[in-house]
Parts: structure tokens; sequence; C-alpha cells
């Protein structure tokens, strides 16, 4: 299977063990971290032309899709400053 782009590693390239803490230590952000996987692929697998979908579902999940990458970012920031 190609690279899926926009996996949560590659948008915060510095801060994997960051990432990895929360998803272990946060169940909150391990929620939202599932729930953008979830999104991403899905939204991958529609420009990949795998899954059809309408013009407005694919952008409705980029819209969802950058929510909660900024959710995730601001916990990341907040957990960076804190470590």
């Amino acid at each position: 299977m190609s690279h899926t782009p926009h996996e949560l590693a590659d948008e915060f390239p510095q801060d994997h063990a960051v990432l990895h803490r929360l998803k272990m230590e946060d169940a909150h952000f391990a929620r939202l971290a599932e729930e953008y996987h979830e999104v991403n692929r899905e939204i991958h697998r529609i420009e990949s032309e795998v899954e059809a979908a309408s013009d407005d579902r694919a952008e409705e999940l980029k819209k969802q899709r950058l929510a909660l990458a900024d959710e995730i970012g601001a916990i990341v920031a907040k957990a960076r400053t804190a470590a």
C-alpha cells in the first residue's frame, strides 16, 4: 500500500515522542488521533479513487481533518511546553 499523506507523524515531524506519550496517557487525545486517522484514510481512499464520494463529502471530510489537526496541534503544543 502506498504512503498515506497527512499522517500525524508527517504533520508533526519533530513531535513523535510527544504524540506517542499523549496517545498512551491521554484518552481524549487518543480518540482525537484515531478519528483523525480514520478521516484521513477516507480522504486518501477518495483521492486515490478507491472510494467514490461527492465533492461536497470530500470537502466536508477535509474540513473535519483540518479541525481535528488544529485541536491536536494545540494539545501537542501544550504538551511540548510542559515536557
